[in-house]
């Protein structure tokens, strides 16, 4: 288990993209698609899970831009129809839930179902779930993982 609390964001590092973890704490948030809008009831020990397709750090400055405008700000996730031009320009795609599976084999910011990530091939079927003071991984072989301070300070 990788220690998480609801004031830090953990960071998975890999080659070709980076993903960012928060806590969702005790809020609702809302999901959008084209035909309906989803109230979503997440526990304290739930997660946010941004995938961003690169590693520089306008990715992980996005990241946590991103994060904090759906934990804080109270921004919709937003779901595009499936041919949607501009699944193929999203840079920072984002689920919730207690557990995220990363595949590499769906159209980035097309899936309502908030239990699987659009993310690089090199966290292909990576699994990640919200945990009691953490998170946990399953499948993971690479990349390297890293805490920062998240939140309204």
């Amino acid at each position: 288990m990788n220690p998480l609390n609801e004031n830090e964001m953990l960071l998975l590092h890999g080659k070709k993209g980076t993903l960012g973890i928060v806590k969702a704490g005790s809020r609702q948030f809302l999901l959008e698609t084209e035909k309906e809008e989803i109230i979503l009831a997440l526990s304290p020990d739930d997660l946010l899970v941004a995938s961003g397709f690169g590693t520089d750090e306008t990715i992980v400055n996005g990241l946590k831009c991103v994060l904090y405008m759906i934990r804080e700000v109270g921004s919709p996730f937003i779901v595009l129809p499936k041919k949607h031009p501009a699944s193929k320009r999203l840079k920072i795609v984002v689920s919730a839930g207690d557990r995220t599976r990363i595949s590499c084999k769906i159209i980035p910011g097309t899936h309502p179902e908030q239990d699987i990530l659009c993310g690089s091939d090199e966290f292909d079927g990576v699994e990640i779930s919200g945990v009691k003071g953490g998170v946990e991984f399953r499948n993971l072989t690479g990349g390297k993982i890293e805490t920062i301070p998240f939140g309204s300070s």
